[in-house]
């Protein structure tokens, strides 16, 4: 009996710390977009630099990913702040409003989002050139769509006025390069692999927002700022291009411990210049950005935000 009592701890302990160890599933986006390559670097730098291990895996966008998150089928995503903030109080857009998803908090806030209106016809110059057009708004459970909308309704239109085509960024891109569609939505942090390789290799244009519609945006939704893609930034784009963004935020479901959260969000923060190295985007860490999402935040998040100087708010 004892024998008997005595195997059974072993393997409980075992099992206790086969658990522990492991993965934390990080769900970031397409292929050809900025979230799994950024996220990717994230993974790995963590996984090789601490003893929490993170394994990234490719999505489909913010309410695909907040989903996820709430199914238990991964436990950390990056996402759009404005979709995450849909979700978490169950408003705006249909499938949020009278089911709110709050099984998640923020870790931080990394770097802003562009929502870039891409296209290889020199003759769509505006938002409401799109009107009849093929328009990618981006894959099914992505932010883009969300994005799309807003910039959309601030033209005076809806999705009726176009033929919408949900794509995810490479194929938006091949879909460009083919004239299968007219136009692309891509939110994402730039320079954007997909839109590289388009500009690179096709030649592209993007449809920039004057003044009267960066104020529709943000009448429409708060968490849209004003931001400016520089000239340079793609091969053949060499003006500045004004369009708006939102802030890529790492989130994380309730799995996640406290302890976990803290040693991912030190470590990325403690680690900026080694992590830059990998991935251009560390450049845009900051201590104030990321503690402002318009989310709750985890409390071990929390706990490192508050060793930096920073006060957020906690679940």
């Amino acid at each position: 009996m004892k024998k008997f009592v005595s195997v059974l701890l072993a393997l409980t302990l075992l099992l206790t710390c086969a658990a522990a160890m492991a993965d934390l599933t990080f769900t970031t986006g397409g292929t050809a977009g900025t979230y799994y390559a950024y996220g990717t670097v994230l993974a790995q730098y963590i996984t090789a630099n601490t003893d929490v291990a993170v394994t990234a895996i490719p999505g489909n966008g913010s309410a695909s990913n907040i989903d996820l998150l709430d199914l238990g089928d991964a436990q950390l995503a990056l996402v759009q702040n404005d979709v995450a903030n849909y979700a978490y109080n169950g408003i705006r857009f249909e499938q949020f409003e009278g089911a709110a998803v709050d099984s998640f908090t923020a870790l931080a806030a990394l770097y802003d989002e562009t929502v870039q209106l891409i296209t290889c016809n020199p003759e769509i110059k505006s938002v409401a050139d799109l009107k009849g057009k093929n328009v990618s708004v981006g894959s099914s459970g992505s932010g883009t769509f969300f994005n799309a909308l807003d910039f959309l309704a601030a033209y005076g239109m809806t999705i009726d006025d176009i033929n919408p085509q949900y794509l995810s960024f490479g194929d938006s891109a091949e879909s460009l390069k083919d004239g299968k569609i007219d136009a692309a939505f891509v939110v994402a942090g730039a320079p954007t692999p997909a839109v590289v390789d388009l500009c690179t290799t096709k030649g592209a244009y993007l449809i920039g927002l004057d003044d009267e519609h960066v104020a529709a945006l943000q009448a429409i939704s708060s968490a849209y700022g004003k931001s400016t893609i520089p000239a340079g930034t793609y091969e053949g784009i060499n003006e500045d291009v004004v369009t708006v963004g939102v802030k890529a935020t790492i989130i994380a479901n309730e799995q996640v411990t406290d302890e976990q959260a803290y040693t991912i969000v030190s470590t990325i923060f403690e680690n900026k210049a080694a992590i830059l190295e990998a991935h251009a985007k560390a450049a845009e860490l900051d201590f104030e950005y990321a503690s402002v999402c318009g989310l709750p935040y985890h409390a071990g998040a929390a706990k490192y935000f508050a060793e930096k100087g920073y006060t957020v708010e906690t679940k």
